[in-house]
């Protein structure tokens, strides 16, 4: 019964939220490099934060992990009103990836590794912001990921967390899994559901011992960072917004629906993530099968990336020829 009232209580928020938004004209302007046309509310994504604030008071996570996803939501809030510097941004990432630590005990391992997780949590807290770029990508990204990590019995104590977490995305996926959506996430929805899926990857993995688990993530991870040589090696400014992943290609160039770009991709998430979970109940996960795995995936990301270029450039020339 509880669930079904935080269910109403985060759609009642997210209500609430669209009339402060239309009334401050907090809103998502489309620009060249934007892959929407008509102005938008932005920040409906506020109600993840909110969602981890509630379950911090109802005692589902603990005060470390609330206070580290409020304080980027914060950051990223003022960011979406009011474009910050990187500076601010950077410190309140770092800031909540110490108090992750702090809260998994991070500090108390070999002093080494600390940098590399660093590292990894900070490049997927901005790849998962980088892939929020059309309607529904996100949130149905996000829940695929939540579910997923539900069905694992190690988690079984997180179970009221995680249900918190995919109710917080069922109310704002009502409002964004449109063809035309009332609102967007904003930065302060992506980044703070990036930094609650990288600590409950990283959870995950310290209670099982399996770095399989990261292939949950692989489809995003895949495609962000595949981008980010590609435009290194074209000599393009990484940090600046464009519209050169391969969902932006099909949703943009290609003109595939939104909707239907945005499902290829949890689903083919939801898929992958499903065999993980098949192969490890019959012990088969090993590190081997995880490269493979992984190899593969990246193998067919290129093949099916190289022939949407293609595709694009063939209308660019037909284009030109007439």
């Amino acid at each position: 019964m509880i669930y079904v009232a935080l269910l109403f209580l985060f759609i009642g928020i997210e209500l609430i939220y669209f009339k402060i938004a239309d009334h401050y004209n907090i809103i998502d302007k489309p620009n060249s490099r934007s892959s929407h046309t008509s102005i938008t509310l932005r920040g409906g994504g506020i109600i993840f934060p909110t969602a981890i604030l509630i379950a911090c008071l109802l005692g589902y996570v603990s005060w470390p992990v609330a206070i580290a996803v409020i304080l980027v939501a914060l950051i990223s809030f003022i960011d979406d009103i009011k474009p910050l510097s990187q500076l601010p941004r950077f410190v309140s990432h770092a800031i909540a990836i110490a108090l992750v630590f702090y809260d998994l005990n991070l500090f108390a391992q070999a002093i080494w590794i600390l940098p590399i997780i660093f590292i990894l949590l900070i490049g997927w807290v901005n790849a998962f912001n980088f892939m929020d770029g059309i309607n529904g990508i996100t949130v149905l990204y996000a829940f695929v990921t939540i579910l997923s990590f539900s069905f694992l019995g190690i988690n079984k104590e997180s179970l009221p967390l995680l249900l918190t977490m995919g109710l917080s995305c069922c109310a704002f996926g009502i409002f964004n899994v449109r063809k035309k959506a009332k609102t967007f996430a904003g930065d302060v929805g992506s980044i703070s559901m990036a930094l609650f899926l990288g600590y409950f990857m990283i959870k995950t993995i310290m209670l099982t011992g399996q770095i399989g688990y990261l292939l949950f993530l692989s489809v995003y991870g895949i495609d962000a960072v595949i981008t980010i040589f590609t435009r290194i090696k074209k000599k393009e400014n990484i940090l600046e917004p464009h519209r050169s992943h391969l969902y932006q290609y099909l949703a943009n160039e290609l003109g595939y629906s939104h909707i239907v770009v945005s499902l290829l991709y949890s689903g083919i998430q939801l898929s992958i993530n499903g065999l993980l979970i098949y192969l490890e109940n019959r012990g088969e996960l090993s590190l081997p099968v995880v490269v493979s795995f992984l190899l593969f995936e990246i193998i067919f990301y290129l093949l099916i990336r190289n022939k949407v270029v293609q595709k694009i450039n063939m209308r660019k020339i037909d284009i030109c020829n007439k």
